[in-house]
């Protein structure tokens, strides 16, 4: 079975921050950092992002 994955460039949540230490954010988590929040949430929970909507 294929997984996946989720692609933060194509999802209606992400944005790109003025901050440089921390230059791409997710709106529906809240938070920014310097990695793709998708990775972020992968890395917290195990789990593929649940609230990927595409735009």
């Amino acid at each position: 079975m294929k997984e996946d994955k989720v692609d933060c460039y194509k999802c209606k949540f992400y944005y790109v921050t003025w901050d440089r230490n921390f230059p791409k954010g997710c709106r529906a988590f809240q938070f920014k950092g310097r990695t793709m929040p998708s990775l972020e949430v992968k890395r917290a929970s195990g789990q593929e992002c649940l609230r990927y909507i595409p735009k």
